[in-house]
This record gives C-alpha cells, structure tokens and sequence, in this order.
C-alpha cells in the first residue's frame, strides 16, 4: 500500500484527513513514524505558502508522497486576523484555549456582519522529489459567536457557528462538518488527483 504522509504532528488535524480520505487504499500516516523529520518553519505569508514550504521540505527527507496542509480563521473585521497566526494567536502554539479567549476579547462589543469570519484551507501534494504536483484551496464562511458551544472538533470551532445550521463547528457531528468545512472542501478537489499519482 502507497504511503502519504501528512506533515504534521497535529493528531487531530490527521483524525480529519483519515475520515476524509479513508476510503482510499492509502496508508494515511503523520510525522509520529519519522521522529528526524525537520520541524519546518512556517514562514511564509499565505496558506498556501505555509502547506508548500510543509511538503517540499519534508518529501524529499522522509522520501515519501507527502500532503502539506495549512489552514487557519480570518475575521475581516480584524483586519484578517489571525489568518496565518491562528494556531499561535495567544502567543503559544496549540493552546486552543488562550486563542479562542484572545479572539473574543479582539471581538468584544461588535455584532453582526463585524463577528463574520472564514476558514481557509490548503493542500498541497507533493512527490518524494519535493517537487509540487498539485495544490487546492477551500474555504468555508460563518460568524464567531459570543460563547463556546460544542466540543467537537478543534482550534475555534465551538466558536465558528454555521448559520444555515444555528450550530457551531463543535456542535455538528463529523460527518456535515465535513461536508461544510475548509478542509473538506479542499481535500475534495485534491482527491483525484491523489488518486491518481498514488495509483489508488
């Protein structure tokens, strides 16, 4: 079975990507195996820059097909903030917690379209040269609201609330989250593709 590497150590940002992408006679795996693999710094200014610099750092070390992804939450209203500094919003990285309060301390006191936000996501594919064979972006729109509700998901979900649905992305089950979110939409366009390289 082909191998395709996530590059990262975000276990439940893999738990998504093995739902979204477990039908495929992939072994679907994160760093964990390669303990050597180089921590790459996430320099660039963009998502997309962010998920190449991911996979073309990492396929040619580890030798293996691997699947960069950075996604993150903009609040236009905050000029687009946190966008690439989401995961490190409060000044620690992955600390949920401190960058969801962060967020509704920036937010205090507005309303309606000012709470609007979206996620982003991209995807990049790239082969154990390191060389880019395809890239794809999704993007999925909501509002932050005043509270967090819901304990699914991770990062701001059970803030991010869908309004077709009058649930937050830690209230809906796996199955619409996907079906909505940034990461599923990007992963679906990225499919064939992988499908395809990977022989699946």
């Amino acid at each position: 079975m082909r191998r395709l590497v996530l590059g990262s150590r975000n276990k439940k940002k893999l738990g998504e990507l093995l739902e979204l992408l477990g039908d495929l006679a992939v072994d679907l795996t994160d760093l964990t195996p390669y303990p050597a693999a180089p921590e790459v710094d996430e320099t660039a200014d963009t998502f997309e820059g962010n998920a190449r610099l991911k996979a073309t750092q990492l396929a040619p070390v580890l030798d293996e097909w691997v699947l960069g992804e950075d996604s993150g939450l903009c609040v236009p209203a905050l000029g687009g903030a946190p966008g690439v500094y989401s995961a490190r919003y409060s000044g620690v990285h992955g600390d949920d917690a401190a960058n969801n309060a962060k967020l509704l301390d920036a937010l205090k006191g507005k309303t309606g379209d000012d709470r609007a936000a979206y996620y982003v996501s991209a995807v990049v594919l790239a082969n154990p040269a390191g060389e880019v064979i395809a890239t794809a972006n999704g993007r999925c729109w909501g509002v932050i609201g005043t509270e967090a509700r819901g304990t699914g998901g991770f990062g701001y979900d059970p803030l991010f609330t869908v309004p077709e649905y009058h649930a937050t992305f830690g209230e809906l089950s796996s199955a619409v989250k996907h079906a909505l979110s940034h990461r599923g939409r990007a992963v679906a366009k990225l499919r064939p593709t992988i499908r395809k390289a990977l022989g699946v």
